[in-house]
């Protein structure tokens, strides 16, 4: 395997997914950050808004000419803002990860209902490989576009997915609570320290945009409830499900990601501090009779967003693929 760097840039790097991407590709060995995008602030230097990354780049704007020389591109743009830009990066020849919704769908009329827009390219979403690392490996070392699946989603679906493919699921119910980075970086009263702090509150019910990504990619409709955490970072989500084999399921969740690194069962009920600041999901499972409960945490930045995105872009290059990827929390 050779050992040059690939030139890497991220569109979007103002947000929080994006200067996540940041961090992770500075301090990743088989990568050149050549390119970092804002509008807010195109001409500034990157450590003037984010004095924790000192990256050595300025922010420049989409046009800049450093994205049709790189290898791989990351967009992390606001959902329907970015699909148009993403198909020029493709058709340039780049690679590209985007951590948007605009190509996880398979159905696109399913995605333009869910967003309320036509999709500029949809003859590219039918080439777009979602992005779910431990499930799509294969065709992600393949893929010229990788769909990052949502942050909600992919702490339910890693462990859902076994038992959806082996027909062990049925009337899911996803009751998921994140911290506020999840929201975006973004001036609203809403997510400011006053509103949330000691406090805890669901939001989307019946609306957000997640459920049908996840009902799609399950293949079955699910009842999904958002809420609203008082801490930065992490998801915990608790599932109910019924299941026509306990004994089965069971063993399907304790044996699917035997040898991953990044997805793991667990004996113990997981909490948000044992994977926040990695990109790990960490899950485990409890039944009575046909009933099941499944209790996944993940780090909504992270294995939720760029640590994904990265672990995606080590796939498709044939790195290793936890190389500038956190697996121990803090203590």
């Amino acid at each position: 395997m050779s050992k040059a760097r690939i030139k890497a840039a991220v569109v979007g790097a103002n947000g929080y997914a994006g200067a996540e991407v940041l961090r992770l590709l500075s301090a990743h060995p088989r990568v050149e950050l050549v390119a970092a995008t804002s509008r807010t602030h195109a001409g500034k230097p990157v450590e003037e808004a984010f004095p924790s990354l000192p990256v050595g780049l300025t922010f420049s704007d989409t046009a800049a000419k450093e994205l049709k020389g790189c290898d791989v591109v990351f967009t992390a743009l606001p959902q329907t803002a970015g699909a148009r830009l993403v198909g020029e990066l493709t058709d340039g020849g780049a690679r590209v990860v985007d951590l948007s919704a605009d190509y996880r769908f398979d159905d696109i009329g399913l995605y333009e209902k869910t967003y309320g827009v036509t999709h500029p390219r949809r003859e590219l979403n039918d080439s777009a490989v979602y992005g779910l690392c431990e499930v799509e490996r294969e065709r992600i070392r393949k893929a010229k576009l990788v769909a990052n699946p949502g942050c909600y989603v992919t702490s339910a679906l890693l462990p859902l997915l076994p038992l959806a493919e082996k027909g062990l699921l049925s009337d899911v119910i996803i009751d998921a609570k994140s911290g506020t980075s999840g929201a975006g970086r973004k001036s609203d009263e809403a997510y400011s320290y006053c509103t949330v702090d000691e406090s805890f509150r669901a939001y989307g019910v019946f609306t957000h945009r997640h459920a049908p990504e996840i009902s799609e990619k399950l293949g079955m409709p699910v009842v999904f409830t958002p809420h609203l955490l008082p801490i930065k970072r992490g998801i915990l989500s608790t599932v109910y499900f019924r299941t026509n084999d306990p004994a089965a399921a069971e063993s399907i969740l304790k044996n699917a990601y035997v040898g991953e690194r990044f997805v793991t069962y667990s004996d113990k009920l997981p909490e948000i501090a044992w994977a926040a600041h990695t990109n790990r999901c960490i899950y485990s499972a409890r039944f009575d009779g046909e009933r099941g409960i499944i209790v996944s945490v993940i780090d909504n930045l992270l294995k939720g967003a760029a640590g994904q995105a990265v672990q995606n872009m080590n796939i498709m290059f044939g790195f290793d693929e936890a190389d500038g990827l956190p697996v121990c929390a803090p203590v």
